[in-house]
């Protein structure tokens, strides 16, 4: 396993690739895409991990910052090149880039399974995109790696 972490170079010679999207929201998210990674140790996979190490949230949400358009073009371009796209939504933030990547994957044909507990300010939006488009959706961090897992072998 080798985890890319952004704005990584996106290269790696494992046999799949997992897009980690969910709550990052630095203070108020758990981080679920530790958890995960660690969990995956043993897989021959690459985790594309936008949880940046250094980020700054006084960078102006700009596509002028080259700081915040580098994360974006990078997030984008991950998600495009992943075999399977894990969605995480923390119960304790809103994480609307969360769910634009939800609606921008839903309908893709991309290999997609979401995770949104009980408690999600959206969670009936969640829901219905996931039964309109066939996505996998559960409700815990366990189940999430749970299926990821089995899709691996």
């Amino acid at each position: 396993m080798i985890e890319i972490k952004a704005p990584g170079l996106l290269s790696w010679d494992e046999p799949h690739a997992v897009f980690l999207a969910g709550s990052i929201e630095m203070g108020t998210a758990e981080d679920w895409q530790t958890k995960l990674v660690s969990q995956l140790s043993d897989y021959g996979v690459a985790i594309l991990n936008p949880r940046r190490d250094h980020w700054d949230p006084s960078w102006a949400q700009s596509m002028t910052n080259p700081k915040f358009k580098e994360q974006v073009e990078w997030e984008l371009e991950a998600i495009s090149h992943a075999d399977t796209v894990v969605f995480y939504f923390d119960p304790n933030t809103k994480s609307p880039i969360t769910l634009l990547e939800l609606g921008l994957c839903a309908g893709s044909g991309s290999h997609m399974i979401v995770c949104c507990p009980d408690g999600y300010w959206r969670k009936g939006n969640v829901e219905a995109v996931c039964h309109r488009y066939g996505v996998q959706l559960v409700t815990t961090l366990a189940d999430l790696v749970y299926l990821l897992k089995r899709s691996l072998v």
